[in-house]
């Protein structure tokens, strides 16, 4: 009974109206997701635009920061799936860096973060689910089943199951970890606002952005890792 009134206590409070307003929990929160999509998307797209267009010798900073940032992750691409793997170069990067732009963006009061959205982290985990298996039966043909029997027939009842619940485990994997710590920390950012209106938590925007950045990587590297599963041959 106690905590029932407290959860109603907290329901009726000014903090939880705020936050249930700042995070839009209603049928408006899709459109807002889908606004702030968009607007990251085209952000990308004019940087890559411009930095394009002014490409130097000598590069400034934002494009030595864009090749420091882009080699990174072709190095990390070969060094995970090797040289076949760079065709789907273009994907990884790509993920990483709306990512990262898209949880980066929350720590900027006013902001929206679509990472902080399970649908958009759902429609990024299914196109690598699905991705995974395309190019496993593109390489391997029907032996690509083999690698969900196990190492010997006799297992394959045992084996089948197990793994196909873990594989239809990685897209909800994708998603909740990437949703629940983003949501997690917007959530904590505002209510650090709250209490403290007049002192910025700068350590919890530091956390943040090293959160930022790491879950990107966490999701970029888990999506190399199960497209180079689908594309070494079973016994491996």
């Amino acid at each position: 009974m106690e905590h029932g009134f407290m959860v109603l206590n907290f329901i009726n409070h000014p903090l939880y109206e705020f936050i249930h307003e700042h995070f839009h929990l209603t049928d408006g929160n899709h459109m807002l997701q889908v606004t702030y999509t968009w607007f990251y998307m085209l952000f990308l797209i004019l940087i890559s635009f411009l930095v394009v267009r002014a490409i130097k010798l000598i590069p400034g900073r934002l494009q030595n920061f864009l090749e420091v940032l882009i080699g990174g992750l072709k190095g990390l691409l070969v060094d995970t799936m090797g040289e076949k793997g760079m065709i789907f170069f273009p994907l990884m990067a790509t993920l990483f860096l709306f990512i990262l732009t898209c949880n980066l963006a929350g720590v900027i009061p006013g902001f929206y973060s679509p990472t902080a959205n399970l649908n958009t982290n759902l429609s990024m985990a299914l196109t690598v689910f699905l991705l995974t298996h395309i190019v496993g039966i593109k390489i391997h043909g029907i032996k690509y089943v083999k690698q969900f029997l196990g190492p010997v027939w006799w297992m394959a009842p045992i084996m089948l199951p197990v793994e196909l619940i873990g594989h239809i485990a990685r897209p909800l994997s994708l998603t909740m970890r990437l949703f629940g710590n983003i949501f997690g920390e917007d959530l904590v950012l505002i209510v650090l606002l709250l209490l403290v209106p007049f002192i910025m938590p700068i350590p919890m925007l530091i956390l943040m952005i090293f959160t930022s950045l790491l879950q990107a990587f966490v999701f970029t590297l888990l999506a190399m890792m199960y497209i180079s599963g689908a594309m070494e041959d079973a016994h491996h």
